[in-house]
């Protein structure tokens, strides 16, 4: 190496030097002083005691975080196609070329800018299960169905029925597709026009292309929306932890892994056992990040190769 390419060398450490300190700071150091804590009873107010494994021990066998993570899983498997779908289906919407299109574009994106702890009020309000809007819309719907068919279906008591909760949680999350449409409709505008005008040529119709030439063209930004909507989804806290008042839930379920983790730190505290159940959480997220990539990744088009 020349003195030249050192002097460089030197130059560019200095210059990346605060996000490497911040990075050590904020993210290597927390994880691995969680994972020494996982391995101690540790209640923040008293010195951790190291046990070894037995927080992993007991985790395993813990009923109520099997619960959590039972809830996580099936509010992801619905929440993130459901959220995909939608996203995409109002993105392509938008993207033609109609009056007033910058409107719908911003009465669509503005929703995602409301803070979550306002969004979880907001929709508390709503999927009530006597005043709520979403059962004042659903009543005459539901009624029309029982004349047509007979059946005596009514509009649930969303928060306060086990079955229904999590599909609360999960219409509530779809008020934020915002910013996946604005990452969409970045994608689509990037499609070139002359595949879409040699389409028309071939008398190929609007599913053919969306088919054969939209999701090809903008799948790069399906993957990327999709591992963020798993993440964020493996995540779930603020909202039904605003809506339960810090709780879980009828028969626990809206107990998510996050909620459960808070829980165990800061109301029960014990942060090792916290600490255990972050650093799982913290694996299934990476594992199914990994998996989804390496399933994806046959699936996905890049330009220029």
């Amino acid at each position: 190496m020349t003195n030249r390419e050192k002097q460089n060398l030197k130059i560019g450490l200095l210059f990346i030097s605060p996000w490497v300190i911040g990075f050590c700071l904020l993210n290597v150091y927390p994880l691995c002083a969680s994972f020494y804590y996982s391995l101690c009873n540790f209640s923040v107010l008293s010195p951790a005691v190291y046990i070894g494994g037995l927080n992993y021990k007991d985790l395993f066998t813990d009923e109520i975080f099997w619960k959590a993570v039972s809830n996580t899983f099936y509010f992801s498997a619905v929440s993130i196609p459901v959220g995909i779908l939608t996203s995409l289906s109002i993105a392509i919407l938008l993207n033609f070329n109609l009056r007033g299109r910058g409107i719908f574009r911003t009465i669509f994106f503005l929703p995602s800018l409301v803070p979550m702890i306002s969004l979880a009020v907001l929709w508390l309000t709503m999927l009530n299960g006597q005043s709520g809007m979403v059962n004042l819309v659903l009543h005459p719907v539901l009624d029309l169905l029982n004349s047509l068919f007979g059946t005596n279906m009514r509009p649930p008591n969303w928060l306060q029925d086990e079955r229904f909760a999590k599909l609360g949680i999960i219409l509530t999350g779809l008020w934020g597709v915002g910013n996946a449409v604005v990452i969409y409709l970045a994608g689509l505008q990037d499609v070139p026009r002359h595949l879409y005008e040699s389409a028309d040529l071939d008398g190929a119709n609007f599913w053919h292309k969306t088919r054969h030439i939209t999701l090809p063209m903008i799948s790069p930004v399906i993957y990327f929306n999709g591992i963020m909507t798993l993440i964020g989804a493996l995540q779930v806290f603020a909202v039904p932890y605003v809506m339960t008042s810090g709780g879980d839930g009828p028969g626990r379920s809206l107990l998510f892994i996050a909620t459960y983790i808070y829980q165990n730190a800061f109301d029960y505290w014990n942060m090792g056992y916290a600490c255990a159940l972050g650093l799982i959480l913290f694996l299934i997220i990476l594992s199914l990040t990994v998996l989804a990539t390496r399933l994806s990744e046959k699936h996905i088009y890049y330009a220029g190769k």
